[in-house]
């Protein structure tokens, strides 16, 4: 938008309800209230200004984005008849890609470890119930993939403004809520996204798309014969034998894929350690975070549960300067178990969409480089994979088994000692009051210690008021990149394309749908 004529930019105080806003556009645009939308909502809560909501307004019609029906690509240019394509996950990456591909013509399976989105609750219930994790079907396993059950947060620090519309636009008819197209921060809620995955599925289904459901793929297939370390990837082979013969293979698995990770090691796929950050997830009242962002306004109706986003540069005493950041900050959320290995403990955060929960959590992370951990877990793609597993392993145990996750106060931690009565927690299947900190790298601990110093002076009860950490997080991103070139398939395995999160070019739901277009449209290309 230009701010021109044709839109307009005001400020809608709390007391004013939007149409009395809308109305006050149409005087300042020449225009009557039912010809005007409003194309972008963000709430203005900065201090030392009053809180409300900045509304673009806009005439109809005027919004467009530049988006085109068919969302940018060309649809009018169709794979050659037969083209057969293997997508191995089924998260936004994968979904995305086969909704892409099926609408040039292109014959797409669809693989999955996991179950669909309705089983896959059962499995998710006798988890947080029972404390018994099935490892093919878990909140990261499954229908969706890691964002089904976990929050389904839509912001992403993509420029490409246009694609980005046209990931909304797609989910928004597969049932999404129209509010995502307008509001800054949009989000859908772990209890929605469910039955939008079913109506993507059912969509793809009627253009020709099949699914193979509970049967993880355990190996490539190449020109030069199962296992073979190099040669064109001509299709997959799964848990139960079953080979599926493709003229090009998207792998967009997610970032906990562990044994594939392993295997495409094994047979020489390009693969690379990289960066992430661990920590652990830390949880306060809801109210606290409210009464910080909004001052005496935070009991207004209009207002939604508040956010944070804090950051923080800090010198360490093993490791030197080290980012510290919130990471999936869930207003009003749940602490939930995201754990795919028995006896390792990782966690995760959630919101439904109301975001009514009376507590507040996200991960506080540390950055960590290859050379963290290379010396211990050696120099190979994979060391950043067992550096995690350390982790989980280790928070597992201070837990006490069963999945219950260690919680220590932010105060203790800070003390470097245990806690024996923990704070109430969102987290399922229990807590147990310990030693979170023991759990982590003492580098990680000094960083998160020196941040919830800083954090403390610019939110005041953020680390000695009701704060307490609950597990520890070691999957904010993947720990490998596989490799790709300028075409997007693998240099070592032509034919194979990374994608998404999993493959480390991805972080979140809408980054990865993204991906996932652009590798389907490399694969059109070559189609």
């Amino acid at each position: 938008m230009d701010g021109g004529s044709d839109s307009v930019v005001v400020f809608s105080p709390l007391q004013e309800e939007e149409p009395a806003a809308i109305a006050r556009a149409a005087k300042q645009l020449g225009a009557k209230v039912e010809e005007l939308e409003v194309v972008r909502r963000s709430l203005d809560a900065r201090k030392g200004h009053p809180i409300g909501f900045r509304l673009e307004i806009a005439r109809l019609g005027v919004a467009n984005f530049g988006i085109s029906d068919s969302g940018g690509n060309d649809l009018s240019r169709p794979v050659r008849v037969g083209a057969r394509v293997v997508i191995v996950g089924t998260g936004p990456a994968g979904t995305f890609a086969a909704e892409r591909l099926t609408r040039v013509g292109a014959a797409v399976t669809l693989v999955d470890i996991g179950k669909p989105v309705q089983p896959r609750r059962h499995d998710l219930a006798h988890l947080t119930q029972r404390g018994e994790l099935d490892i093919r079907s878990n909140y990261c396993f499954g229908e969706g993939g890691a964002g089904t059950f976990s929050d389904g947060k839509l912001y992403t620090r993509s420029k490409d403004r246009s694609g980005v519309r046209s990931v909304l636009q797609t989910l928004v008819e597969w049932g999404a809520p129209p509010s995502i197209l307008v509001d800054s921060r949009p989000h859908i809620g772990s209890n929605r996204l469910p039955k939008i995955l079913i109506e993507a599925r059912e969509r793809l289904e009627q253009r020709g798309a099949q699914y193979v459901w509970g049967d993880g793929v355990v190996d490539l297939l190449t020109a030069g014969g199962s296992g073979s370390t190099n040669g064109r990837v001509v299709g997959v082979r799964t848990e139960s034998g079953r080979e599926l013969i493709a003229d090009a293979v998207l792998l967009a698995i997610g970032h906990s894929a562990r044994p594939l990770y392993e295997r495409l090691a094994a047979v020489g796929v390009a693969m690379e350690a990289k960066a992430f950050a661990v920590g652990a997830r830390i949880e306060h009242p809801q109210s606290l975070i409210d009464k910080q962002q909004y001052g005496n306004a935070w009991e207004h109706p209009r207002l939604p549960a508040s956010f944070y986003e804090l950051t923080a540069k800090v010198t360490t005493t093993q490791a030197g300067e080290r980012g510290v950041y919130s990471f999936c900050m869930c207003p009003g959320g749940w602490v939930v178990d995201s754990a795919t290995e028995e006896g390792a403990l990782c966690t995760n955060g959630m919101s439904l969409s109301r975001r009514d929960s009376p507590l507040a959590n996200a991960a506080l992370v540390v950055t960590v480089e290859p050379r963290d951990y290379g010396e211990k877990f050696g120099s190979g793609p994979l060391a950043g994979l067992a550096f995690q597993r350390a982790i989980e392993r280790a928070g597992f145990e201070k837990g006490g088994g069963k999945f219950r996750a260690p919680a220590q106060r932010a105060s203790d931690f800070i003390r470097g000692v245990p806690t024996e009565t923990p704070l109430k927690s969102t987290y399922r299947p229990s807590i147990a009051g310990g030693d979170v900190r023991g759990a982590l790298p003492e580098f990680v601990a000094d960083a998160l210690t020196r941040a919830l110093a800083r954090f403390e002076r610019s939110m005041p009860g953020f680390a000695n008021g009701p704060a307490q950490f609950v597990g520890v997080e070691t999957r904010t991103s993947a720990p490998v990149r596989i490799v790709r070139d300028a075409r997007l398939t693998s240099p070592s395995h032509p034919g194979l394309y990374p994608c998404g999160e999993g493959a480390g070019y991805a972080g979140g739901i809408v980054s990865a749908a993204l991906d996932g277009l652009r590798c389907a449209d490399a694969m059109v290309s070559a189609l």
